[in-house]
């Protein structure tokens, strides 16, 4: 059982958003599947060769899970042997270049988020509630552009200090992960050493970062069994319940 986190020990818990706080892990897999799939079956078509589709499981989480959308975009096409043009950020969602097809996704993760609204995880409020109880910081750490109407979305606004998300990357110019500047940036916000922070993250490129910024623990978020894969990776420890790092008492 991974030790509690306590203020003894630590000044602030940095929480990684989708997958651990939110359960959005779910429909960005969906809407990346959407855009790829469609993406990849025009091809396919025009091309007069096999559609080998985006797996929602293998494709989602090696090349997209955890990246800012462009990085996303970029990774799994490198897979697949396929360049487009990088485009521009404004591009529409119909153009075929690496920001269109980002840009595709990102409405089709609108779509869904409003359709089927957003749930938070139980564990992780309940940690993010106690450890500011204790007097820690809290940070959200996001890749996406859209993590303050998510967080509004499953009532989770005011559980932290402060919000590193899409439009912070952009304007501060901070590389994704893994590399660690997004939960570097974080710490900063909130006057924590990174050697007295908490990194909480359930994707690989995520506790990548956290070992990468040498922060004082780094908790693999384990939701979907690869719990030695997080490890493998960075993790120090890794759990299905955050409410185990909860001190007990």
């Amino acid at each position: 059982m991974p030790d509690a986190i306590t203020k003894d020990r630590f000044d602030a818990c940095l929480f990684d958003m989708d997958g651990v706080v939110t359960q959005t892990a779910k429909v960005h897999d969906k809407a990346w599947k959407h855009m790829f799939d469609d993406f990849l079956k025009a091809r396919a078509e025009a091309g007069g060769t096999e559609l080998v589709p985006f797996d929602a499981t293998a494709d989602y989480n090696t090349y997209v899970d955890g990246k800012p959308r462009y990085d996303g975009v970029r990774s799994f096409l490198a897979s697949r042997n396929i360049t487009l043009p990088e485009g521009n950020h404004d591009d529409p969602s119909s153009a075929e270049t690496v920001c269109g097809l980002g840009n595709r996704k990102n409405e089709y993760f609108i779509d869904l988020m409003h359709k089927d609204g957003v749930e938070p995880y139980a564990d992780a409020v309940a940690l993010a509630k106690n450890v500011r109880s204790q007097g820690l910081k809290t940070a959200l750490v996001s890749s996406s552009a859209n993590a303050a109407e998510i967080l509004e979305a499953a009532g989770a606004s005011g559980l932290f200090d402060a919000r590193v998300d899409g439009h912070a990357v952009e304007d501060q110019g901070l590389a994704g992960k893994p590399a660690p500047d997004t939960y570097l940036y974080a710490a900063k916000l909130v006057g924590a050493a990174p050697d007295r922070s908490v990194v909480l993250e359930d994707a690989v490129s995520g506790v990548e970062a956290g070992r990468a910024g040498k922060f004082g623990l780094v908790v693999g978020v384990d939701r979907i069994g690869h719990a030695d894969e997080l490890k493998t990776n960075g993790a120090d420890v890794a759990t299905s319940d955050l409410t185990t790092l909860i001190p007990a008492g």
